[in-house]
């Protein structure tokens, strides 16, 4: 992998990781399309792309952050406030895809191909759709209940499908308990933070320091452009969700499952 072609993966990582429209999936059909392989590095390439949004979160909600950081040790002790409170709810959502990725992590790589990405895409799409239709979208995340905010981590949990997409799951899932777009989002993107810090720690863990240093450079590049990309991303998902419904994103998956599922079939 070049330079420049890690540049552009982060680019498709920084857009694709907070739009629901999954990831996971864009990065693979690059892959595909254009022959763009990472080798030995492929995982840990991701990862670091994830890690240049997750700090991109950290950038935007550093308010939110700071205050679910300084409320951590009200939260393990069962303490009161607002911040507390979304701190164990977090930690709770956290769990199902803890699970899935320690005992699940070699049958979710067999599923990195853009067969499943396609179905998956499509499946969302319809779901999404649906969730905009029956969610009221009047509860603020400060009224998830634990159930709720663990069905939420289940959705997280299912994103590690190629296709299902992390934000497009949660704030699926977040509409149709009532949340509205933006607090699902919003919710979304927090739920993320333990998520993607385990990921990195993963496969740096599997690679080893050595195996991390000899892509350094890729791996580099990847970061800062999905970082800074990503960042502007959120913002604009967030704003435009202010206004819009999921349905622009439900039609764009439902193209791209199509466009892909009729490349398979020439392929």
């Amino acid at each position: 992998m070049t330079l420049i072609q890690a540049a552009l993966l982060g680019v498709v990582q920084g857009v694709t990781e907070f739009l629901p429209i999954s990831s996971s999936a864009h990065l693979i059909l690059a892959r595909e399309l254009f022959g763009w392989e990472a080798g030995p590095a492929e995982i840990a390439f991701d990862v670091a792309c994830h890690l240049g949004t997750l700090c991109a979160v950290l950038v935007y909600f550093r308010r939110d952050i700071a205050a679910l950081t300084l409320a951590a040790p009200r939260a393990l002790m069962g303490g009161g406030g607002a911040s507390a409170r979304a701190g164990r709810l977090i930690v709770v959502a956290t769990v199902p895809i803890a699970l899935v990725g320690w005992r699940f992590a070699d049958a979710i790589e067999q599923l990195r191909e853009p067969a499943v990405a396609a179905v998956a895409l499509a499946v969302g799409a319809v779901i999404m759709l649906v969730a905009e239709r029956v969610g009221s979208r009047s509860r603020e995340g400060a009224s998830l209940t634990v159930v709720e905010a663990i069905g939420l981590g289940c959705a997280q949990a299912a994103a590690v499908v190629p296709g299902v997409s992390r934000s497009g799951a949660v704030i699926t899932v977040a509409m149709f308990v009532g949340l509205s777009r933006e607090e699902a989002a919003r919710f979304t993107f927090l739920l993320g933070v333990p998520a993607i810090l385990g990921a990195g720690a993963r496969s740096a863990w599997i690679l080893g320091v050595g195996g991390l240093s000899e892509y350094s450079v890729v791996l580099l590049v990847g970061f800062v452009a999905s970082g800074v990309v990503g960042y502007l991303a959120v913002a604009g998902l967030l704003r435009y969700l202010a206004r819009h419904s999921l349905a622009l994103f439900a039609y764009y998956r439902l193209t791209a499952a199509a466009a892909l599922g009729l490349w398979l079939t020439v392929a």
